[in-house]
């Protein structure tokens, strides 16, 4: 097990790469269908989105959670 301090960091990396893959695999299966270098293409476009991915996760969370707080009841 981690540390609990570790825990919202982690959540961040493997939402981010759960979504690059699911995202990538989808738009390259849109661009370009399901042909026989499909594997690699994808593969290729993933290798690219994880690391934006990951960078908007870290960026975005902060402004994200202060929207929410914001918008959210204090009920």
């Amino acid at each position: 097990m981690i540390n609990k301090k570790y825990a919202q960091p982690l959540f961040m990396i493997l939402m981010s790469f759960g979504m690059s893959v699911i995202i990538s695999g989808v738009i390259t299966a849109v661009n370009i269908e399901l042909v026989d270098n499909f594997f690699n293409s994808w593969l290729n476009s993933w290798i690219f989105a994880f690391p934006v991915a990951l960078f908007a996760a870290f960026t975005m969370a902060p402004i994200m959670r202060t929207l929410v707080n914001k918008i959210a009841s204090k009920d």
